[in-house]
Order: C-alpha cells, then structure tokens, then sequence
C-alpha cells in the first residue's frame, strides 16, 4: 500500500471555509424557507468589468480563427501583459520592477502556498495571528508545522499577534526569522501598515537576511494616499521580498482566475553549501516545471484592467465594495459593536458582543438574523473574541444584513 503525506494528518479538522460552508448547508437543510446573506467568504458578487468581457469575447474570436489561434502560451504569462502590470501597478508608483520579474498565475492563494517549494525546509517561520490560514496550512503539508497545542499553534512556527492594542499590525520580532508572511491592506482584520512601518519590516529582513512574503491582495482597495500599496515602494524591498497581487477582488475575476507574482532579480537565497541563489531563476524553473500557464483568453481580459475603461469600471467597483464596507462600519458601530478596518480594506473586523466566542456568534448570526460571517477564530488564536464581516455583496443584501445585525446585537446590548 502506498504511504501518503503524514504532514496532512496534522492540519486542524477542516479548513475554515469548508467548516463554514457545512454548517451553513446544515442550517439551510433545516431552514429552507430562510433568506440568507453571505457576508463571509470574500467573493466578489458584481459582474465583470465590460472592457474585460470585450476582451476575451475578441480573444475567445480569436482562437477560431487558425492564423490568430494560440495553444501553450509561456509559463510565466504573455509579455504584453506582464508589461502593463509593471507599468501601471508598479512603475507609476516608483517602484522598479521589470516585466520579466513578474509572473502570471491562476491565483495569489496558489502562488502564496506553491512558493514554499523553493525554500528550504529548515526556515523558521512566521506568520501574523489571526492569519489568512493559507498560510499556515500550506506550512504544515509542507512538513514545516510540528506539533500542535491546545491554542491550536503549531510548534514548527513563530507567531506573531496582531491585536487591537497594536493596531493589527504585527511587532517586529525580537528573534530572527527567515520567512515571514506579511498581508496588507490585512485579511481578516482590515488593517493597513504605513510606510514607516514597512520600512522597519524591510530594515528587519536586510540586517536578517530574511525573506518577507507580501501578500498585496486587496491593495486597490487603499484610500489613504499616504498608504504604501506596494511592498517596493520601499528602498531595499528588491532585496528582501517577495509580492502576490490578484485581480479577483479589484477586477471581480475570483471565478475567472488570474493573479501574479513579483520575484525581482535581485532577491537571493542561501543553497545548502553557502552559495548565493537568485531566488529568480528557482521560481522561473518552477513555473516552466509545474505550471502551464493562465489561458489567452483570461490574460486577455486582464490586460484590459489597464485600459482607460477597464480603470473607470475596476475603480467603480472597488468604490461599490468599499461604500457596502461603509455602510457595515457604520450600522454595527450605531449598534454599539466595536468595529476596526473597512476604511483601506473591504473587510470589517468585529468584536463580538457579550463575551460570545467567534463560533458563538457566527451561530447567532446565522440562526436568528440569517447572516453569515467569518469566526474570528478560524483565523488563529489570537481572533477568537472576533468574526470578520465581508463588504463583497450586493447593496440590499448589505442593508439588509446590517438591519437584521443591529435588531439583534441591539437586543443582546440592551
């Protein structure tokens, strides 16, 4: 009998989302009368820009056509499009960073979990807590996790709590590290980090030799122009980190799938006998090795963001998230919740009323107001306490949530 990969057995019993989709399944199987608003998951909800639609309705056009059809394209993306990326999302910003430093994938979660095959397994490393847990499950499957406690912290690696008392953002750690996860605008909390604050991070992984890994996911979604949306807007980065940027929430392509990740030429990394590696070449080897690329047709329409109708309509649409975060923020702070983020970020970060745990309250919301947030506490340890509320939805399922919230936190309260 073939042996499997026993790092698996150590993963908590599910990963939260799927926890999250079968209690609500359960709870719809007893309830089918009940109308419920999904405000966990951060799907985007809205239809896709029209300039991104043209585009890959000419491309779809194209490929039946035998002088414009495309079979394999190149691994790490088409150049024409990995070139506006580097124009508009980083150059225009003062960051340099080349084309061919960026590479196209069908994903930032893909990317953010792959990118540990070109690492070594003796790395210490660390993550924010609570934390996106793709981070830490894609960790353990590796083999770098250990054994795990009652916290549900793994030994294998370095925790780092970010609390209302810090600001979400997490301290510099006092021991070195090697990798470090890194998430702003954050997931769940909504927190933003200034440039000074990078700039520490930065300074950190220099002196280190460490290697942040900086998940810039929901950067459109910053307002504050004073707000880094890049980690290379800081001096040094090109030396120390590592960028996953998506086009699933800004252009609403979660279902159509096309993301990108930035390792400049710069950025080395130790082999087992000292030498100096360009961590470049390792990634462009996995890529040409175990990806085949994101289709033509969805390129395409990625390419189209940067057109001058496909900036107005991806800015419509952050705008139409950030005003449901808006409205979310406000009702639940009228209720009197304690709320943080939904200001640079599309999610809300909510304490939970009368000392209920996460999952308490995620019952509460589902049974008595239909509503479906995220537990806090899938996030880590240190979110239990709280439950993230997702802007992603329609505006009369947001307003309507946010009524059927206030009646029943205003009742808990009272």
């Amino acid at each position: 009998m073939a042996t499997i990969n026993d790092h698996y057995l150590k993963l908590k019993a599910g990963y939260l989302f799927p926890e999250i989709a079968r209690r609500v399944q359960a709870f719809g199987a007893e309830h089918p009368e009940a109308a419920l608003i999904r405000l966990g998951i951060g799907d985007v909800t809205e239809p896709l820009p029209a300039a991104c639609r043209a585009a890959m309705v000419r491309a779809v056009e194209e490929q039946g056509e035998r002088a414009s059809f495309r079979g394999y394209g190149p691994e790490q993306g088409y150049g024409w499009l990995r070139e506006k990326i580097a124009l508009h999302d980083f150059q225009s910003r003062g960051c340099a960073i080349d084309a061919s430093e960026i590479f196209i994938s069908d994903g930032s979660k893909c990317d953010c979990g792959n990118i540990l095959d070109i690492f070594g397994d003796d790395n210490k490393i660390a993550v924010t807590d609570p934390v996106y847990p793709v981070y830490v499950d894609t960790n353990v499957m590796a083999g770098h996790g250990g054994a795990i406690n009652d916290r549900g912290e793994y030994d294998g690696l370095v925790y780092l709590p970010i609390t209302a008392e810090n600001g979400f953002t997490a301290a510099i750690p006092q021991e070195k590290v090697d990798l470090v996860y890194l998430c702003f605008p954050n997931n769940p909390t909504g927190a933003t980090a200034t440039r000074s604050h990078l700039e520490a991070w930065v300074a950190y992984a220099r002196e280190h030799g460490s290697i942040l890994l900086f998940d810039a996911a929901y950067e459109a979604f910053i307002t504050d122009s004073s707000l880094p949306h890049s980690i290379y807007e800081i001096e040094g980065a090109r030396e120390c980190a590592i960028e996953f940027r998506s086009f699933s929430k800004n252009a609403g392509f979660t279902g159509t799938r096309c993301a990108l990740t930035v390792v400049p030429k710069s950025l080395y990394g130790r082999s087992a006998a000292g030498e100096a590696i360009a961590l470049w070449g390792l990634w462009n080897r996995r890529q040409a090795t175990k990806f085949n690329g994101v289709s033509y047709i969805v390129q395409r329409g990625a390419e189209a963001v940067y057109s001058p109708e496909g900036q107005a309509e991806v800015r419509s649409l952050v705008d139409f998230y950030m005003e449901n975060a808006r409205i979310i923020r406000e009702h639940l702070t009228a209720a009197g919740l304690t709320v943080y983020g939904g200001v640079n970020a599309p999610y809300v970060w909510v304490k939970t009323p009368a000392g209920l745990s996460s999952w308490d309250f995620f019952d509460k919301l589902l049974h008595h107001c239909h509503v479906v947030c995220t537990p806090g506490a899938g996030f880590g340890a240190a979110g239990e306490g709280y439950c993230r509320i997702s802007a992603f939805n329609g505006r009369e399922q947001v307003v309507a949530a946010m009524e059927r919230m206030q009646r029943l936190t205003g009742a808990m309260l009272g």
